[in-house]
């Protein structure tokens, strides 16, 4: 998958981060915030590769071509959310307004005993999503690719060691077991929906005004657990001002084994329409920095594998491109870089 997201290696400074770190914890947020503009602008002049994704991803979004301080303040959006994650590690959480719609579903169902799934996308702060996780009254967890972690992630993971608990790894053998092991202890499992990876089936759906691809394997695994489907975003809407939401996305998903690529195709395009009004409603949240449309020339049509598509399996070639969903990191300066 040359050129895709797969592919891109998590990049950043560890002596520029821990820095940053450093300022933020010892000097407060103010001096750190006003660091991400000139921090900004350098991977705005030279990080090519993303600046021409956030320009068509805000051509779509906003249904024109936006200006170069938009294209700016869609990257700026991406390190203030970065900056954010940081001092909720760090426990600061006092520092932040976080508002929360749609938490009385959750409520429900685990009043009931139930379990769910959680649809997100690669929007907003999965950080502050976590944040929210903690207070949930069922454990949460979230399934993620991990395998190149960089810097970034690492130093994250310093500041709060239990970071990982909650993590399943997707791509490891017992994956698919602690999945149901979780539901059936009643227990949230999230899922980022958004990106295929490698050599992941995928179907094309309505996105933004064009066919774009998304990957198969979240909607196949919400109907083999068999439990209601929840979307979720957490978008940054100010400094350290985030809005959460929480929407039925089904009670349970049915792929009827004569029609299941059409069933496929129905509840993706519903997942795509959804993503579609909460990108155009939040333009500067999403953070997919690479030619997110094209994603379909390597991959492969859910089509071409009907009901024998895998899903969490172990990826013998995950090693070699070094998939990675859920860590926000800079966009590569130098290649088609994708981010979380």
């Amino acid at each position: 998958m040359s050129g895709s997201w797969a592919t891109q290696r998590e990049r950043g400074s560890a002596v520029l981060l821990r820095v940053m770190l450093w300022i933020t914890l010892r000097l407060g947020s103010r001096p750190a915030q006003c660091l991400l503009y000139p921090i900004t602008a350098y991977f705005f002049v030279f990080g090519r590769a993303a600046r021409e994704a956030s320009y068509q991803y805000l051509e779509r979004a906003l249904g024109r071509r936006p200006t170069a301080p938009e294209v700016f303040r869609h990257l700026f959006s991406f390190a203030s959310v970065i900056l954010d994650r940081a001092l909720l590690l760090a426990g600061r959480q006092h520092q932040f307004r976080i508002e929360i719609v749609g938490q009385e579903h959750l409520a429900e169902l685990a009043g009931q005993g139930r379990s769910c799934v959680l649809l997100g996308a690669h929007l907003g702060s999965f950080q502050v999503l976590r944040e929210v996780a903690r207070h949930c009254p069922v454990p949460v967890h979230a399934l993620m690719f991990r395998s190149n972690a960089g810097p970034l992630t690492r130093l994250m993971e310093g500041l709060d060691p239990g970071l990982c608990d909650a993590v399943i790894e997707i791509g490891t053998v017992d994956a698919m077991l602690r999945v149901r092991e979780a539901v059936e202890r009643g227990a949230v499992v999230g899922i980022l929906a958004d990106r295929a990876l490698g050599s992941a089936r995928f179907i094309e759906a309505a996105f933004l005004g064009k066919q774009a691809p998304f990957p198969t394997g979240p909607i196949i695994l919400a109907s083999l657990l068999g439990v209601p489907v929840l979307t979720c975003f957490a978008v940054r809407v100010g400094p350290r001002h985030y809005e959460v939401c929480f929407d039925p996305f089904a009670d349970r998903i049915v792929l009827r084994r004569e029609k299941r690529i059409a069933d496929l195709r129905d509840w993706i395009g519903s997942y795509a329409t959804w993503l579609d009004q909460v990108c155009r409603a939040h333009p500067f949240n999403w953070f997919n920095f690479y030619d997110f449309w094209a994603e379909s020339r390597d991959a492969a049509p859910a089509e071409a594998v009907g009901s024998a598509d895998p899903v969490l399996r172990p990826d013998p070639s995950s090693s070699r491109r070094g998939a990675v969903a859920g860590a926000n990191r800079w966009p590569d300066r130098g290649s088609n870089a994708s981010t979380r």
